[in-house]
């Protein structure tokens, strides 16, 4: 077994992931907020405004950028967002 730290509180803990059990549900909800932004408002702002609005750490919010997961969730955003605009050029011509 190996220890982990946690990288939200700085606990020790013995599991997999980043984060402890105790933070586990809590950065979850963060990280769905954070999707639901980006989805909402798109990745024009910066890392203060959407900790400004989401009340999401900015610290918190750096690590969310490097999930593997958020990269999948940007790659997914990007085709929608090429998805519409190809099909906005279609209706153009």
């Amino acid at each position: 077994m190996e220890f982990n730290r946690c990288s939200r509180c700085g606990n020790f803990y013995v599991a997999e992931g980043n984060v402890c059990p105790k933070c586990a549900s809590k950065d979850g909800f963060e990280f769905s907020t954070f999707k639901t932004y980006i989805q909402e408002n798109g990745l024009d702002n910066s890392i203060n405004t959407i900790s400004n609005d989401t009340g999401i750490s900015v610290k918190n919010l750096n690590r969310f950028v490097e999930y593997p997961e958020f990269q999948d969730y940007k790659q997914e955003l990007n085709s929608i967002e090429e998805l519409k605009n190809a099909l906005g050029e279609l209706g153009n011509n």
